[in-house]
């Protein structure tokens, strides 16, 4: 069996299903945040909406697919699953990253929304 085979193959769809449960979850929470930013204009802020889970899916599979290569031998199964659960936890990292700098940029934006000269 080919063992870095199998990894690329654990890896790629377990990254992409984070990647899509992380940004649908993003969507769909941050949709108030961008109304609310937006005084009400959910047009454009279903729009940046959007945009901002476009631009998230295209950093974290880019990401992922750059750093794709394995370097090393791998050669059981347990080498398999400590590979996996460094390439998944650095994905991981990203994601966790991503979402807290979404949630520090709303907040900003809300808070720059809600000031009497904004």
């Amino acid at each position: 069996m080919n063992y870095v085979i199998l990894t690329y193959a654990l890896y790629l769809p377990i990254t992409i299903i984070l990647t899509i449960w992380v940004a649908r979850t993003l969507f769909n929470n941050g949709r108030v945040f961008l109304v609310d930013i937006f005084h009400g204009n959910e047009v454009l802020a279903d729009s940046v909406n959007k945009l901002l889970v476009v631009g998230f899916y295209l950093i974290n599979v880019g990401y992922a697919v750059f750093t794709l290569r394995i370097i090393g031998d791998i050669d059981t199964t347990q080498a398999v699953i400590e590979k996996l659960s460094m390439k998944l936890g650095a994905i991981i990292l990203i994601l966790g990253v991503m979402h807290f700098f979404n949630l520090f940029v709303f907040f900003r934006l809300r808070k720059r929304a809600l000031q009497p000269n904004a």
